[in-house]
């Protein structure tokens, strides 16, 4: 059985398989993310920790990463799943044109699955983020003690205010998990793709999709640099800064180079996590196929 044509995968496996993935890839590369959330803190590296406790907040990470993943993978694969049933069964393609044609749906539809699987992963993940940022950052000691701080707010300002803490740029999030997304599994399907075509094999090897989920993951961390710093500054900000005042108060201040600061570890950071993340997935999810019989 394809990859594509997997309408009849059980999504209990895709919950299993993106949950080892998001957790294999957050704990192992969990040090490389705090040194990038350091280097874009507007305290500066030093003043946030340096090169000290890199495993500061790493509880909050353990907690979020195998839900936030799960989620985002029974959101993805069914969405694909969906879109792919419309396509195939909605009409037949028979000249090149519409051969063409339909690749071009493919991509669209990956992309479309993606941007809904983030929206619902950042339910958890924006929280997750939250916390462990600034527990990273030195803010607060620990993922506990940032949660209990955020928490504390209700006897001062009430329980929505706890809720916007937690939820303290969910826009911003959105706006940098949509466009890599966008970016990153498109090409990956692609590359999953071609090399399926090339060797005429049904499956993607765990190997193949680490190299393929490394190269699309180091594209798109490159050219959503911006919106992570934008991202990270508003979510160790003490107070709510909107947006636009964010944006202009870095132009001002760092000029045009302050939105690419950390792009080398993030690059790395995210090269390396593609490997993992949608290598790991592929083995679990190749590994379960193979034990249920859906090859």
């Amino acid at each position: 059985m394809s990859d594509v044509k997997h309408f009849s995968i059980p999504f209990i496996l895709f919950v299993f398989a993106g949950g080892v993935a998001g957790t294999t890839v957050d704990l192992s590369l969990y040090p490389i993310d705090t040194l990038k959330t350091r280097l874009q803190s507007a305290r500066g590296f030093a003043a946030s920790g340096g090169f000290r406790g890199v495993y500061q907040g790493v509880g909050s990470a353990v907690i979020g990463s195998a839900p936030g993943a799960a989620l985002f993978f029974v959101t993805y694969e069914g969405a694909k799943d969906f879109f792919g049933r419309s396509r195939h069964f909605g009409r037949h393609a028979e000249s090149s044109d519409e051969l063409l044609q339909g690749q071009w749906h493919e991509a669209g539809e990956h992309m479309m699955a993606a941007s809904l699987g983030e929206v619902a992963a950042c339910a958890v993940r924006v929280p997750t983020e939250v916390v462990k940022q600034r527990a990273q950052a030195s803010r607060d000691a620990s993922s506990i003690a940032a949660l209990r701080a955020i928490l504390a707010i209700r006897h001062e300002a009430g329980l929505s205010d706890v809720w916007k803490g937690l939820y303290r740029g969910w826009t911003i999030t959105v706006i940098r998990e949509v466009p890599f997304t966008v970016i990153q599994f498109p090409l990956w399907e692609a590359m999953k793709k071609w090399s399926r075509n090339t060797q005429e094999k049904p499956i993607t090897s765990t190997g193949e999709s680490a190299l393929f989920g490394c190269l699309s993951g180091a594209v798109a961390a490159a050219l959503t640099t911006p919106l992570d710093v934008l991202k990270t500054r508003m979510m160790l900000a003490t107070d709510k800064v909107p947006l636009t005042q964010l944006t202009k108060s870095i132009f001002r201040d760092e000029g045009s180079k302050g939105f690419f600061v950390g792009l080398t570890p993030r690059v790395g950071w995210i090269a390396a996590g593609g490997a993992v993340f949608l290598g790991s997935y592929q083995l679990a999810l190749n590994m379960l196929r193979a034990r249920l019989g859906l090859q």
